[in-house]
């Protein structure tokens, strides 16, 4: 019986962290693809910029707070820094 309480505590956070692992998740193929591009071009700018209006509409859906957000940034920074890091090679 204890160990459901316990459970039960977490589970308003369930959509948070569902949020901040699809942001850190989407993020690794554009950080990938913005490696192979030439730094401050287009392409480099749409891949940074085009997954922020399906993290916004996953935000609205899950109805999570805009205090979110800056954790958000962190996740999506991350993700695009792995993603550049661990599957591509940098163009500097």
């Amino acid at each position: 019986m204890e160990h459901e309480d316990i459970a039960l505590n977490y589970l308003p956070y369930l959509p948070l962290i569902g949020l901040l692992a699809f942001t850190l998740t989407l993020n690794l193929p554009f950080g990938f693809l913005r490696s192979r591009v030439q730094r401050y071009s287009f392409a480099w700018f749409l891949y940074i910029h085009v997954p922020i209006p399906f993290v916004y509409l996953l935000r609205r859906m899950f109805m999570v707070s805009a205090y979110i957000i800056p954790l958000l940034v962190v996740a999506a920074v991350a993700g695009q820094i792995w993603g550049g890091r661990v599957f591509g090679a940098k163009n500097d």
